[in-house]
């Protein structure tokens, strides 16, 4: 019994101790956090967006 708690142990703290899912990890995190800021950036963009094309469509239907 002893000796399958220590087996169980070690093959516990060997998977803590990999590193190799870390990296695919910390990519997601950065994706998730450039689409973040673009989705803020463009938030704050539309109303100025929405006014220039609005600004076109007077222009074109006053000539």
């Amino acid at each position: 019994m002893g000796l399958n708690i220590w087996t169980l142990y070690r093959g516990m703290q060997s998977l803590l101790l990999r590193e190799e899912g870390q990296d695919l990890v910390e990519y997601t995190l950065v994706v998730a956090l450039i689409a973040l800021g673009a989705t803020v950036a463009l938030k704050n963009l539309r109303t100025e967006i929405s006014a220039i094309f609005t600004a076109i469509t007077a222009s074109l239907t006053a000539y």
